[in-house]
């Protein structure tokens, strides 16, 4: 298993991301059973669900994505104990098998980064593609409009 280094965040320059949303599509086939674009959305199984999201306004575009606060309010939030900040990476991890969809995190997030999965009835969030060296929207974003960045 491929680890980040500590504290490490996906980080968006807005002014270069030209709102492709490949980095929408890659987050979804990264998440998806088979890790394999065309088999994620054209041969399988269910809706393959992002953990990113682009907004647009006008000429604007930027993607979406869990900043992995140092205070992340949604993990004080929850209720059951399925968001939880990892001391040893920074990361904000969520546990599907302890959410119970009250929603609490998604209040409680500032960024707006957490994702309602209609679908399973919880929530999700990016979790920085952990059996990766680079998450897979940063990866594939044309115009590295999303770079990974420590500490910030």
């Amino acid at each position: 298993m491929k680890t980040l280094q500590p504290k490490m965040r996906v980080m968006v320059r807005e002014d270069v991301c030209i709102g492709c949303r490949l980095c929408e599509f890659h987050c979804a086939a990264e998440h998806h059973p088979s890790k394999n674009l065309i088999k994620a959305f054209k041969r399988g199984g269910g809706k393959p669900r992002g953990r990113v999201r682009v907004l647009e306004d006008g000429p604007l575009s930027f993607a979406l994505i869990c900043r992995h606060c140092d205070e992340p309010l949604c993990t004080y939030a929850c209720v059951s104990g399925a968001m939880a900040a990892d001391p040893a990476t920074g990361r904000v991890v969520h546990d599907p098998e302890r959410c119970i969809g009250c929603m609490s995190c998604v209040m409680a997030c500032a960024n707006g980064s957490i994702v309602w999965d209609e679908e399973k009835g919880i929530v999700t969030k990016c979790d920085l593609c952990p059996d990766r060296d680079v998450p897979a929207c940063v990866e594939h974003c044309p115009n590295e409009a999303l770079f990974l960045a420590e500490g910030v």
